[in-house]
């Protein structure tokens, strides 16, 4: 999937700790493929989510040291497809492009 994604302060986007908090609306699947990655001597967390219980696509979210969120728009059609997407975007772009202010579009 060409997905894009968009850079996020953390006061402008609800992130997945704000999604996944106990709500009777919905309940979120995270990818075992989510968790924290470390290149270069910076750590993000990578989250691979999508509403429990359901076929829809999973959303990738990236969160810095300072909450920061990068989410990419649409969604795709496995965690697996979500993550070769943050490790292409690291290959391209590298690590720290999640660190920086400036918003970010692909």
């Amino acid at each position: 999937m060409d997905a894009r994604r968009l850079t996020h302060r953390a006061q402008d986007y609800r992130s997945y700790s704000q999604l996944a908090m106990p709500s009777e609306d919905h309940d979120l699947e995270l990818s075992p493929l989510s968790g924290p990655v470390m290149r270069e001597g910076v750590t993000v967390l990578v989250y691979i989510y999508r509403f429990a219980g359901t076929d829809e696509g999973w959303t990738l979210e990236v969160v810095d040291h300072e909450d920061g969120s990068t989410v990419w728009e649409g969604s795709f059609d496995t965690d697996v497809e979500a993550y070769e997407a943050f490790e292409q975007c690291i290959q391209e772009d590298g690590i720290r492009t999640f660190t920086e202010d400036a918003p970010t579009r692909h």
